[in-house]
């Protein structure tokens, strides 16, 4: 009987996640021929098409579909057998405080598998502002933070006089789009529909900001009270909005439709650890972590 390669099985699952190969090239650290050279060993194993390649990407085949179910299952197993060999077994309380921007599709996915790998460690997640993550770093309400901030964007650490409490690790870095659905349509009101979160939000203050800038006449069509919110406004096709690149929905793309919108920066997520009080729990969570959310 043949075995599978774990090496071919993670590349599965990575193209998956991404939804296409570039960029689970990017994810893997290998180049796009790489990539596809390994998924045809795969599917040659099987004797299978396992994705569909189009110029939106790869999506997987029904036989796919199937053999990712296993593949999610066998890659579990693998890292729990060779943490089981480190002698890593994480058990207590961990707080996490997350910005709802960073990757909304996959977030409860993440937070499943690590549950998964670690039965003995009891999550306690909150949803906040990034401000308010970096802010409360070191106040002892939360173990680990995960913030959004722009590129170039001083830290919203509010103690920081030439150092910050906390330490702050670079997980990703990702585009800021204006977006919309395809079915918008400006109906000649020749102001912009725009879809705002309110204005505790810091990237919203930026993006309204940055519109007065520019002098485009613009007004606020939806006012969402988060991000999921932001995102069903969007594919509703109600109006126009700024997110980070794993924040959009996939029935809503870059939009184009406004000569004239500023340019925006990219953003990055980094995990925010408290210096102070820092527990062995949460230093050992931190490289997992990392590992996970990157």
């Amino acid at each position: 009987m043949r075995r599978f390669d774990l090496e071919l099985l993670n590349t599965l699952s990575t193209v998956a996640e991404t939804g296409s190969l570039s960029a689970a090239a990017l994810r893997l650290s290998r180049s796009q021929s790489a990539v596809s050279e390994q998924i045809r060993k795969l599917e040659e194993s099987c004797g299978l098409t396992l994705f569909l390649r189009g110029k939106k990407g790869a999506t997987l085949t029904p036989a796919g579909e199937r053999l990712l179910g296993h593949t999610r299952k066998l890659l579990l197993l693998n890292d729990v057998a060779y943490q089981d060999m480190q002698g890593v077994s994480l058990s207590g309380d961990l707080r996490l405080a997350i910005t709802d921007y960073f990757r909304p599709a996959d977030l409860a996915k993440i937070l499943r598998r690590l549950r998964d790998q670690y039965p003995a460690l009891r999550l306690h997640v909150s949803v906040r502002k990034s401000a308010l993550i970096e802010q409360s770093a070191g106040l002892g309400d939360f173990d680990i933070g995960l913030s959004m901030r722009r590129i170039g964007e001083a830290s919203f650490n509010a103690e920081a006089e030439g150092e910050e409490s906390f330490d702050s690790i670079p997980i990703r870095r990702e585009q800021l789009l204006w977006v919309a659905a395809p079915t918008f349509d400006m109906q000649g009101t020749g102001a912009l529909p725009v879809i705002a979160l309110p204005d505790t939000c810091s990237m919203q203050r930026y993006m309204l900001a940055k519109l007065q800038e520019s002098n485009l006449r613009y007004f606020i069509a939806h006012s969402a009270s988060g991000v999921g919110g932001l995102q069903s406004a969007l594919s509703a096709g109600l109006g126009v909005s700024c997110l980070n690149a794993s924040a959009v929905p996939p029935d809503v793309s870059a939009f184009r439709g406004v000569m004239g919108l500023p340019r925006m920066p990219d953003v990055e997520f980094n995990l925010i650890a408290p210096r102070l009080g820092r527990d062995t729990l949460a230093a050992e969570a931190i490289a997992l972590l990392v590992e996970q959310l990157r």
